[in-house]
């Protein structure tokens, strides 16, 4: 249990999962906006499980940024893991910059790559997943549930 304080239980993530949650946690943390993500979760007895964490941000009567507090329950597998099956862990991670508006210039320097190397995984994902336009990639993580409404 002592390993599980603090942010001990992050060494528990599966590494495929770290930097999406970082990327995700942080964007929410800079905004104090409410996060929702799925992610593996390494059990007591050694078997990685999809567990969705939820938190929403607390503020005291001042309006002063207190913390989150949230939850975090095991969930099926499939529903989460057919949505990224084809895309890689960076595909998954420009996919939710795209879905939250960010041009390939932006994605670009937030993901600290160049300007090409953006446009390349957005063209990819457009192929893989057989999409023509950002407003259906847009759809696409909405529905599979890879970013909130």
């Amino acid at each position: 249990m002592e390993q599980e304080t603090g942010n001990g239980w992050f060494d528990g993530m599966h590494p495929d999962d770290r930097q999406r949650f970082l990327d995700i946690h942080s964007r929410a943390l800079e905004s104090r906006q409410p996060f929702d993500i799925e992610y593996r979760l390494l059990r007591a007895d050694g078997q990685y499980r999809w567990v969705r964490n939820s938190a929403r941000a607390q503020f005291d009567e001042a309006g002063e940024f207190v913390g989150y507090i949230g939850t975090c329950i095991e969930i099926n597998a499939p529903a989460r893991g057919t949505a990224v099956a084809p895309l890689t862990c960076r595909e998954v991670q420009v996919l939710v910059l795209v879905a939250d508006g960010k041009s390939t210039k932006e994605i670009a320097s937030l993901l600290q790559i160049s300007y090409k190397t953006a446009d390349s995984h957005r063209s990819r994902i457009m192929e893989k997943l057989g999409i023509h336009e950002t407003a259906s990639l847009v759809r696409y993580a909405v529905r599979q549930g890879i970013v909130p409404v």
